[in-house]
C-alpha cells in the first residue's frame, strides 16, 4: 500500500497525506526518495503510531533535532549524513477541546479545528517548524483530513495561499475518503477486533470534508488569531521561519 491523500502545498514544500498504510522498510523508503522528503511530522496519538509505525532503519532517522546513527546520538553541528527528520507532534482529538462524537455538522467540524489550536498553538508552530527550515516536509495523522487539515491550512495561507485555494484543498479529501475509510477501518479491525463497523462509517460528519467546515475554521481564525503570520509568531516561531514559510510557493 502506500501513504493516500497526498498531494503537496506550499510550492511543494509541503506534503500533506495520510499515515503509511502497509509499508515496509524497503517500500517507505523508496516511497522518502522518490518524494525527496527530509522531514516527517506525525501528529498522530502514540496510540495510532504504535497501530501503524513508521518502519525506517534507525540510521535513516533524526529523531527531535538529534540524529540516530550506529546506536549513538549525533547532536546539531557534526557532519551529518542523508536522513529524515522524524518530528512526533501528537494531538489527541479525543483529550483536546470538543468531542468528535458531538460533530454533527460542517459548522461544528470547523469549530472542532478551532478549538485545537485555541488550547495548542505551539502544536501548529511545531509542525510547520521543519518546513519554516527550508525542508520538504511530509504533514500526516490517520486519514490526512482533520490534524492535517488544519496545518496544512496554516501553512498554505502563511506562503500566500488563498482562502479559496486552502478550501479546495481541503475539499480534495473527499474524493480519496472511500479508498482510505476502506483501508484504515481494516487496519484497526486487524489490531483492534472490537472495533465496530459504523465507527468508519462515511455518513459520520467526523469522516467527511466539507467546504463549509474549512470556511467556518478560516472565518473564526481571522476574527480570533488575524494575520497567520503574527499567529505562527505568538505560537513560537521565530521571524526567520516565519519569513522562510512566505517564501515558500
Amino acid at each position: 500500500m502506500a501513504v493516500l491523500n497526498l498531494r503537496p502545498l506550499a510550492g511543494g514544500r509541503i506534503l500533506r497525506g495520510s499515515q503509511p498504510f502497509g509499508m515496509d522498510a524497503a517500500a517507505t523508503s523508496g516511497f522518502l526518495a522518490e518524494h525527496g522528503i527530509q522531514a516527517i511530522v506525525d501528529l498522530r496519538s502514540e496510540l495510532e503510531r504504535s497501530l501503524v509505525p513508521w518502519l525506517i532503519h534507525d540510521d535513516r532517522l533524526i529523531h527531535d533535532g538529534g540524529l540516530i546513527n550506529d546506536g549513538g546520538l549525533i547532536h546539531d553541528g557534526g557532519a551529518v549524513p542523508p536522513a529524515v527528520e522524524l518530528v512526533n507532534n501528537p494531538l489527541d482529538p479525543n483529550a483536546v477541546a470538543g468531542s468528535l462524537q458531538a460533530v454533527e455538522t460542517a459548522e461544528d467540524l470547523g469549530d472542532l479545528y478551532l478549538g485545537w489550536i485555541r488550547i495548542r498553538p505551539e502544536w501548529v508552530a511545531d509542525a510547520l517548524r521543519p518546513v519554516a527550515r527550508g525542508k520538504r516536509t511530509l504533514v500526516h495523522c490517520s486519514l490526512g483530513k482533520d490534524r492535517t487539515g488544519v496545518v496544512s491550512a496554516i501553512g498554505f495561507l502563511a506562503s500566500g495561499g488563498t482562502e479559496d485555494q486552502v478550501v479546495a484543498d481541503y475539499a480534495a479529501t473527499t474524493a480519496n475518503l472511500p479508498d482510505v475509510l476502506k483501508i484504515m477501518a481494516e487496519t484497526w479491525r486487524l489490531s483492534v477486533p472490537s472495533t465496530p463497523e459504523e465507527y468508519f462509517s462515511p455518513d459520520l460528519m467526523i469522516l467527511q470534508s466539507p467546504e463549509a467546515a474549512m470556511r467556518r475554521f478560516l472565518a473564526g481564525f481571522a476574527q480570533e488569531f488575524g494575520d497567520v503570520h503574527g499567529f505562527l509568531r505568538e505560537a513560537g516561531l521565530t521571524a526567520v521561519e516565519v519569513d522562510s514559510l512566505r517564501e515558500a510557493r
